[in-house]
C-alpha cells in the first residue's frame, strides 16, 4: 500500500534492459550518440511535428531552466497557486532566472480558471508597474489530479498568444493526462497553444529521465547554455536516451500510466461507495484525495500502509476535515496492484 507518490515506485524490466543494452561499448559524449538522435526523432513522431529536446535529470531542473530562458528582470510568469514551482521547487525557477517573479492565479481543484486568468491578465496591462508579464506555466496532470482537456488548455493559452505571451506546460505526470483524456500528445500542447514543456518520464517508471521539449522554434533561445551551467548537461546521454527509447516504444509510457490511473479509479469507486470517507474533489488521472478518519489513517499505517496528509485550505470552510479527520493524498503507479487497492479500502 505504497501511496505516498508514485516516484516510490521501482523501474519497470523494460527501462532497466534499456540501462543495460546502454552500458556496453562506446559511443559520443554530450548528447552527439546516435541513441540519442534515435530519441530526438521519436520525440517528433509522438508530438507530430519537428521538436527540440534537451535532457534533464529532474522535473524541477527541467521546469526552471526552461522558465528561467523567457526570463527579464523583474518579470512575473503566471502559474496556478497549487503549481509545483510554487510551492516544491524551493525558488529554483527565481534563483535559475536570477529574479524572475511567479504570480499565482487562483484555479479550481489544481486548474486555472479562465476568470481568473483574465483577472490575472488586467494586473499586468502593457506598461504597469509590477513588471513585465512574460508567459503562464500550466500543470498536466494537475497537482490535484485533474487534467485539462484541449479546449480547457486553448481557452487559457489564446489570451497569451494575443499578447506575444509563451505557455509552458508542467508535464511530470503528462504521460497520466494523455491517458486520462484520449487526447494526443500534440492536441495537449502545441496544438493547443503550448510553446514549450517539460516532459517527465521519472513518475512513470524511468529511473531518471526528464526532458525539455520545445516546439516553438526559438523560443527559449539559451536554454542549452542555460542547461550547461547549471550542471544539467549529461556527458553519457545515452543512459537516459536509452530510457526514454524503452518509455516511448511500444506505447509503454501510456500503457504504464493507464495502469496508474485505472487503479485510482478503482480507488475512486470504492471511497465513493464508503460510508464514513467522501473524496475531496473529483479527479481523474493518478492522485486522489479522499478526506478520512484519524483512526482510519492510524489503521491504514499501523499495517504498512503509506499515504500522505495533505493541507485543505483551499477547500471551502464546509467542506473542509473535522477535528478527527483529515485530508490524505494517494498517489498510485504503474506499480500498483489491485491487492494494494483491495487492501487499503478494507483498512478504511
Amino acid at each position: 500500500m505504497r501511496f505516498a507518490s508514485d516516484n516510490w515506485a521501482g523501474v519497470p524490466d523494460e527501462i532497466s534492459a534499456a540501462i543495460a543494452r546502454a552500458g556496453t561499448g562506446f559511443a559520443p559524449a554530450y548528447g552527439n550518440d546516435p541513441l540519442t538522435a534515435r530519441v530526438t526523432e521519436r520525440f517528433c513522431e509522438v508530438f507530430e511535428r519537428k521538436v527540440e529536446v534537451l535532457f534533464t535529470a529532474t522535473g524541477t531542473a527541467s521546469n526552471s531552466l526552461a522558465l528561467a530562458a523567457i526570463g527579464r528582470p523583474g518579470g512575473q510568469i503566471l502559474c496556478s497557486t497549487e503549481a509545483h514551482i510554487e510551492n516544491d521547487e524551493w525558488g529554483a525557477t527565481e534563483f535559475q532566472s536570477g529574479g524572475v517573479k511567479l504570480a499565482t492565479v487562483a484555479n479550481a481543484a489544481g486548474k486555472i480558471r479562465p476568470d481568473g486568468l483574465a483577472a490575472a491578465l488586467a494586473r499586468y496591462p502593457e506598461g504597469n508597474r509590477h513588471g513585465p508579464l512574460l508567459g503562464l506555466s500550466l500543470t498536466n496532470a494537475t497537482e490535484c489530479g485533474t487534467v485539462y482537456a484541449p479546449a480547457e488548455i486553448a481557452a487559457l493559452t489564446a489570451p497569451l498568444k494575443a499578447r506575444g505571451l509563451p505557455v509552458h506546460c508542467d508535464g511530470a505526470r503528462f504521460a497520466n493526462a494523455v491517458a486520462a483524456t484520449g487526447a494526443s500528445p500534440a492536441e495537449l500542447t502545441w496544438k493547443s497553444g503550448v510553446d514549450f514543456m517539460s516532459f517527465g518520464g521519472t513518475k512513470n517508471g524511468c529511473w531518471a529521465a526528464e526532458a525539455i521539449v520545445i516546439f516553438t522554434p526559438g523560443v527559449l533561445h539559451d536554454v542549452a547554455a542555460r542547461r550547461q551551467r547549471a550542471g544539467h548537461t549529461f556527458s553519457k546521454s545515452r543512459f537516459v536516451a536509452a530510457q526514454f527509447e524503452a518509455y516511448l516504444e511500444n506505447g509503454n509510457w501510456l500503457h504504464w500510466a493507464r495502469h496508474a490511473n485505472l487503479m485510482s479509479d478503482r480507488l475512486r469507486a470504492g471511497l465513493r461507495a464508503s460510508n464514513s470517507v467522501r473524496l475531496a474533489w473529483e479527479s481523474s488521472a493518478n492522485e486522489v484525495f479522499p478526506i478520512i478518519s484519524r483512526a482510519a489513517l492510524a489503521n491504514i499505517r499501523a499495517a504498512g500502509g503509506f499515504c500522505h496528509e495533505w493541507p485543505a485550505d483551499a477547500l471551502h470552510p464546509d467542506a473542509r476535515p473535522d477535528p478527527d479527520e483529515t485530508l490524505v493524498r494517494l498517489v498510485t503507479s504503474w506499480a500498483t496492484s489491485d491487492a494494494d487497492v483491495e487492501e487499503f479500502l478494507a483498512l478504511v
